[in-house]
């Protein structure tokens, strides 16, 4: 375990009794990658786009506030993260199609993180969609879907989150990324 990840751990486990310098901490610890996360979700929106990478990481983190003790370390903890930016990017695209009301469906891969914008906040709502469907009998592969393409987290560190090894977790991917696929028209 490197300094920075034990660190991190321990700022975890301070939380959790109730140390309030704690969160403070954590966040300076974890706010860098919180915010390479995000922008890797913004990297390919427009530049006037109304969610930020930094907005993102806020809110992310607010949401997170107090759910950081439950986080057992810190690659538990960017599990967490990636819930909750699944949520604000979901609750952003649905707040946004509310205002537009229509638009066709677009493409959305599961090759790499999933972005939200003005063009495509109906595909990631589709895909929320089919992941909570997905999880009704797959769980596993719903989370692993989570983990990779919503949270940024490596093969090794969702396999950890997860309890799994890589070999396992890629097969889950590769299940859960085909019943997306047919799920989701394509």
């Amino acid at each position: 375990m490197s300094e920075n990840e034990n660190e991190v751990t321990q700022l975890l486990a301070a939380a959790r009794e109730g140390d309030q310098g704690a969160h403070d901490r954590l966040l300076s610890q974890v706010y860098d990658e919180l915010r390479r996360l995000a922008a890797s979700h913004m990297r390919r929106e427009r530049d006037d786009h109304t969610l930020q990478a930094t907005a993102l990481v806020n809110e992310a983190y607010l949401r997170l506030a107090g759910a950081e003790a439950k986080a057992r370390d810190r690659v538990h903890f960017f599990a967490l993260a990636a819930q909750t930016m699944r949520r604000i990017l979901v609750d952003h695209a649905r707040a946004k199609k509310r205002g537009k009301r229509g638009g066709g469906l677009h493409q959305t891969t599961l090759d790499g993180s999933v972005y939200v914008g003005d063009d495509n906040q109906n595909a990631v709502i589709e895909l929320d969609d089919a992941l909570q469907r997905l999880a009704e009998f797959d769980e596993r592969g719903a989370r692993a879907v989570e983990l990779m393409f919503f949270g940024g987290l490596t093969y090794h560190e969702a396999g950890e989150v997860l309890g799994i090894s890589k070999t396992t977790l890629f097969e889950e991917l590769k299940l859960a990324k085909a019943w997306l696929a047919k799920e989701m028209g394509g």
